[in-house]
């Protein structure tokens, strides 16, 4: 496994996230624990989870079964960066969501009893809340902090400005502020290259892509198609159809290569200077060890070239669109 550290941040990480969104709703809490484990061994100590996540289950639950992961011991809990989020609410109550002070206490505070933890390493905002000052957001996030709750704070889904704005707040009150930044980012999603990435940069946050195969669609999907193995509907069967003829292109070219698409978009990702680390999230241990070969591809000049030329990118605003 290879590290890094975590934007501006003295904290190392690994190249691949850990991302538990389908542990209860489409991976049974076995098999869950076992993923976990088996991603230890890959050397993988970034895991990413929120407080939302748990489907049909209840929100919640996919913290409590990583929770119970931790509570088994064998120094599980030390070993892991661990990160969660909050903004989604979680009952239908005033105050029970999005970034008031008292919101963030209450939710860091469930979500420490779920994870059966007593610290957060990375509490993430997971959308911009509009409604609520900087002043009292970063108020009660240095709170955490003195109360050794959290040590870092992350976002999801900014807008460059809005890391810009963010940073600046935090360095009026002398705290460090953001060091990470998670968008959806692959070889078919490129709009956070306009400004995002260059926010991100210039303010010193690591960005963690997530959806680094879009859906599945960067991970062989006409092939899979072809020997009936999947199939697709709705909104993944419209941006297939929308892409097809990039995205068999690209299948044509991860096959020239020797590599299977999905190690392709993820090694493409670990090409880019601006990321930590995307976020996989497998359903299985398979599709875990399956991410895991991505390390191991390595994207010559000409190789980038010609997946800009399947999957056109942006150049940094404004040059993108105009001089």
């Amino acid at each position: 496994m290879e590290y890094t550290h975590l934007g501006r941040s003295g904290l190392k990480v690994s190249r691949l996230v850990l991302g538990t969104m389908n542990f209860g709703p489409q991976t049974e809490t076995a098999d869950s624990h076992s993923i976990m484990d088996a991603a230890l061994e890959h050397g993988i100590n970034y895991f990413d989870t929120a407080n939302v996540y748990g489907g049909r289950l209840g929100r919640g639950i996919t913290e409590e079964i990583v929770g119970d992961w931790f509570a088994q011991g064998g120094e599980r809990r030390e070993r892991v960066v661990l990160a969660t989020k909050l903004y989604g609410d979680m009952t239908d109550w005033p105050n029970n969501g999005k970034l008031s002070a008292l919101n963030i206490r209450r939710a860091l505070d469930a979500s420490l009893k779920r994870l059966k933890t007593d610290h957060i390493d990375i509490y993430q905002f997971h959308h911009v809340d509009r409604e609520t000052p900087w002043d009292e957001i970063w108020q009660a996030m240095e709170t955490a902090v003195a109360q050794g709750k959290i040590l870092y704070a992350g976002s999801s889904n900014f807008a460059g400005w809005h890391i810009a704005t963010a940073q600046a707040e935090a360095r009026k009150r002398n705290f460090t502020g953001l060091v990470s930044e998670q968008s959806i980012y692959n070889l078919l999603t490129r709009d956070v290259e306009l400004e995002v990435l260059p926010a991100a940069v210039a303010n010193g946050l690591g960005v963690i892509p997530w959806s680094p195969l879009h859906g599945g669609l960067l991970g062989g999907v006409v092939r899979k198609q072809r020997d009936g193995v999947r199939r697709l509907e709705g909104r993944a069967a419209e941006t297939l159809e929308k892409n097809r003829e990039a995205i068999e292109a690209y299948e044509e070219f991860a096959e020239q290569l020797g590599h299977e698409p999905g190690d392709v978009a993820l090694a493409w990702l670990l090409h880019q200077p601006a990321v930590t680390g995307p976020i996989i999230g497998p359903r299985t241990q398979a599709q875990l060890d399956a991410a895991v070969r991505a390390l191991d591809v390595k994207l010559d000049a000409d190789a980038l070239a010609r997946l800009d030329e399947i999957f056109p990118g942006h150049k940094t605003a404004p040059e993108d669109y105009a001089w």
